[in-house]
Parts: C-alpha cells; structure tokens; sequence
C-alpha cells in the first residue's frame, strides 16, 4: 500500500519534460514572428490616425483664430498663436487649443506651419511622420491636412 501511494506521488509530481518546454518555446516564437509585425503595422497605422486627427483639431484652431483676428497665424508666430497672442493679433480670445499648449505628433515631433500654403491653401500643417524628415513612405510619409 505505502509503495503504491509512492508512485502515484511521484507521477502527480512529475514535471515537463526538456522537450516538450522546447516544443512549446519554439511554438511561441512562431506565433510571435507572425503576429508581432502585424501588431507593429497597425501601431504605426494608429499613430498616423492620430496625427491625423490632431491636425485636424489644430486645423478647426486655425480657423477659428482667423475668424477672430481676421487671418491665419503669420508663419513666424507659428502655431504658438494658438495659445499665446501675438502682438500683432488684434481680436485674439485664446487659447484656442483646450490644453493651452500645441501638441506634437504621435512621434513627439513639432507639427511644421507655413502660410502662405503651397497650392493655392491658405496654410500647410503636416507632420513628417516616423522618420522626422520630408517624404518618406508609409510610417515615414508625411502626413497632411489637404490630402
């Protein structure tokens, strides 16, 4: 009787085996190399989204500081008229961004401003993207408010 309540014990205590924790440990690192790029691609499409969405807000800023003042932010007071009045802003009832602060882009770089715009737009408003630099593709494209 004390042997068979020995053996039972020892087969309840029984461990997994070197290859079967190799098995799984090789299962793993397939499903990681198949589902991890795929997870990266869509963060990178997440944080497009959200500069897109951001410049959008900033864009709705810029309107309602023209209607105010009677024009958009020169290109020297930047987007900072925002949430600081220029001195040559007469009319100004900011800030006209909720946070009281510019935001960056979703890779913590600053939002570029130009007025005039290129091709006819009033102003640019973009982010470079990943990269931080003009062109680029995909998570590096530039990202715009008129296309």
């Amino acid at each position: 009787m004390r042997i068979q309540s020995q053996s039972r014990r020892s087969a309840a205590q029984r461990g997994f085996s070197l290859i079967e924790l190799m098995i799984v440990l090789v299962i793993l690192g397939l499903i990681a190399g198949i589902v991890g790029p795929q997870a990266m691609k869509y963060l990178g499409k997440g944080k497009t989204q959200s500069s897109k969405v951001q410049i959008e807000n900033i864009s709705a800023a810029l309107d309602m500081y023209r209607l105010e003042v009677g024009s958009y932010p020169t290109t020297a007071d930047g987007l900072k008229a925002l949430v600081t009045a220029p001195s040559s802003a007469r009319g100004w009832n900011g800030p006209y961004l909720k946070k009281g602060e510019v935001p960056k882009d979703a890779w913590n770089n600053e939002y570029q401003y130009k007025r005039p715009g290129s091709n006819g737009q009033p102003y640019d408003l973009l982010s470079f993207g990943a990269d931080g630099a003009a062109g680029g593709e995909n998570e590096d494209a530039d990202i715009t408010l008129w296309k």
